[in-house]
């Protein structure tokens, strides 16, 4: 006997997102991951060394690029902030 199910494939109201699902159920609001912040695509150029350099922190604190560039982002920020109190 053979068992096959249905996927459904559901676009959530946020734009940019889509789920699947087996045939019962259904996607429930505010399910799942909660969001950071907003998703921008950038394109950076760096050195050769610059990136391998980047990739060797990755793996070393087992992050991805993504979430190291954004790391390294809001540190900058937050030291440049800083630096305005302390004068």
């Amino acid at each position: 006997m053979k068992h096959e199910e249905e996927i459904k494939l559901i676009v959530p109201k946020r734009e940019g997102q889509i789920s699947a699902m087996f045939s019962r159920g259904g996607p429930r609001e505010g399910a799942g991951r909660k969001g950071i912040g907003e998703t921008r695509k950038v394109s950076v150029t760096l050195p050769g060394p610059a990136w391998e350099e980047l990739d060797r922190l990755c793996a070393e604190q087992r992050m991805s690029r993504s979430e190291l560039i954004r790391e390294l982002i809001m540190e900058h920020f937050s030291d440049k902030a800083s630096k305005r109190v302390d004068g």
